[in-house]
Order: structure tokens, then C-alpha cells, then sequence
């Protein structure tokens, strides 16, 4: 399954981290932005192609230190089809550059819907009788909230093309407990669905004892994420909220097991915009995420044990 190979690659390059790209125009560097709207002009052409460029030169930086990406489709989408086609841009380059991508669209629906959304993402659509990839994702986060219906039409897709999917479990946002944190039979919801994660995989088994369904779990309640890593023994955690939204290496420590692995923790804006910190000129912009990306890495090494598959 795709986190086999999600965890070879962690293992491989002795990093359990991923680059969030998910880049608003003002973290573009000046440089990059008036190139593009010299020759598009003030347009979403114009912005799509400078975010481009900017993911470009970030993968560039990074893709022999950090094992995956995870483009958030909102940042792309808010530029309409220029931005849809820079996000498979994105996506094209960083697995040229052999990096897993995690596609962060937080997808929900059911029925025949949520097979459209996970052939569009995961799978393949048929045009004429021919098979064709309309995105070149590993993984792709979910909601599961409306329960199996939104589920189990990506779990076939998934073991038919070796990709995986993370189920939203307990997220990294302040008002996540009015929701999650609420009681079914004495168990916490987020426990329930981390749960029906456990029961989802065992139809996409790996060979690493993790399963194809893993689970966001965010490093800002560091108290449940232990919990939750103690209940999911097969389940893998990409775990958002370290670093700009507060979360820091002790913290993000309770989502890996004993073998120092089965979590994946996620930086964005802490990377993206690196430059923006310090005495770093714009045009070193790569550099400085490519520092961040190592230090981020030795921070978290520094707390999990040493992993070994």
C-alpha cells in the first residue's frame, strides 16, 4: 500500500516530515510574483504560475531530505482552472522528483459522488474506454463524519491502485472538541472514529503493520494523541499543528511507536516561509526552507526513537 512506501521513504531519507504547499500569493517571494505578472499580467494565470514557480524551486530544495508533499487543494482552487492545473503541476513535479504526495482535500460525500471524487483523486477516470489519471496523488485526506458511505468507496479504488487515504480524526484547530470531544456510549467521538479507522484498514493491510487508512491527529492535544497512538496500533497519523500553530517535538513524540515510526508531522507555512525569518534575502528563499526542513527534521529525530522498519 502506498504507506509502505510512505514509510520506506521515511525510513530511507531518516525523516518522518512532509512540506505543506499550501502557498498564498504574499508568501510568494517579490522576485517570483512580478516575473509572473509581467508576462500574464494581474490575472489568476498570472498568480498561478508565480505559485508554481515558488512550489517549484521548493522541491527543488527539498526533495532528497523530506519524503512527501501535501498541497492543500483550497490554495489552488481559489484560482479557478489556472490554479487546478498548477496543483497538478505541483503534484507532476514533486514525483518526477520520486517525493509521495499527499493530496489535502479533506473530500467528503457518499455514494456515487465520493467514487467520482476518489477516482478523481486516487484512481482513474474512463474517457472512451481508456483508463486516464486526472491527478497523480499517493494519499488523500478525507472526512469521515458521515460514516462508512463516505468510506468505502475509496477503499476499493485504494487496494485497486496501491493509494491510501487519512481520515479526519481529531483535528489541530481550537473549536475541534465541540464536536469531537463530544460522548457516543461514554467514548469520546474522536476515539469512535479513530476506531472505524482500525476496523476501515483491515481491508488494506500493509506489510509494515500499518494499514492504508491512517488518520489526521493533531499535535496541538498532545495528551489524546498519545491516546489515540496507544488504541491505533495499525493505524498511520499524519499530524498537523507543529511549529506555526503551536505544536513542538515533544509533542508530535506520542504519534510514533516504539520502532520510531507510524506518524508523518506536517509543516507549512514554517517552511514556506522560512525567508520571511532572520537575515535571509528573497532569492534564497529554497535555501531557507531547505534549512528549516533539516532543522524541523533534527528537532523531531531528537525526540521519537531511532526508527527502523
Amino acid at each position: 500500500m502506498s504507506m509502505d512506501r510512505l514509510l520506506e521513504q521515511i525510513v530511507k531519507k531518516n525523516n518522518p516530515t512532509v512540506a505543506g504547499l499550501d502557498p498564498k500569493l504574499e508568501y510568494v517571494p517579490q522576485f517570483i510574483r512580478e516575473e509572473a505578472f509581467a508576462k500574464y499580467g494581474n490575472t489568476l494565470k498570472g498568480a498561478s504560475k508565480a505559485l508554481l514557480a515558488f512550489n517549484k524551486g521548493l522541491i527543488d530544495a527539498l526533495y532528497d531530505i523530506v519524503p512527501a508533499i501535501k498541497p492543500q487543494c483550497a490554495y489552488y482552487e481559489m484560482y479557478g482552472y489556472h490554479g487546478m492545473k498548477t496543483l497538478y503541476k505541483t503534484m507532476e513535479y514533486a514525483k518526477k522528483k520520486g517525493m509521495i504526495v499527499i493530496t489535502d482535500g479533506k473530500r467528503n460525500d457518499i455514494g456515487t459522488t465520493m467514487e467520482a471524487y476518489a477516482k478523481g483523486h486516487l484512481g482513474k477516470t474512463m474517457v472512451n474506454g481508456e483508463a486516464i489519471s486526472a491527478f497523480p496523488g499517493d494519499c488523500l485526506t478525507v472526512n469521515g463524519y458521515l460514516g462508512s458511505d463516505g468510506i468505502r468507496p475509496l477503499l476499493s479504488i485504494c487496494k485497486e491502485e496501491d493509494k491510501g487515504i487519512l481520515v479526519l480524526v481529531k483535528t489541530s484547530n481550537p473549536s475541534s472538541g465541540e464536536l469531537q470531544d463530544q460522548k457516543i456510549d461514554g467514548k469520546p467521538i474522536y476515539e469512535v472514529m479513530g476506531q472505524m479507522c482500525e476496523t476501515w484498514g483491515e481491508e488494506l493491510p500493509g506489510k509494515y503493520g500499518y494499514s492504508g487508512v491512517g488518520a489526521v491527529v493533531g499535535a496541538t492535544y498532545p495528551e489524546m494523541l498519545e491516546e489515540l497512538r496507544a488504541k491505533m496500533p495499525h493505524t498511520f497519523f499524519l499530524v498537523p499543528g507543529y511549529g506555526a500553530q503551536g505544536g513542538g517535538a515533544k509533542d508530535v513524540s506520542y504519534a510514533f511507536d516504539k520502532n520510531g515510526l507510524g506518524a508523518i508531522v506536517n509543516s507549512s507555512r514554517g517552511i514556506m516561509c522560512a525567508y520571511q525569518k532572520g537575515d535571509w534575502q528573497e532569492q534564497d528563499y529554497a535555501k531557507a526552507a531547505r534549512a528549516e526542513a533539516l532543522r524541523m527534521r533534527d528537532d523531531i529525530i531528537g525526540a521519537i526513537a531511532q526508527m527502523h522498519l
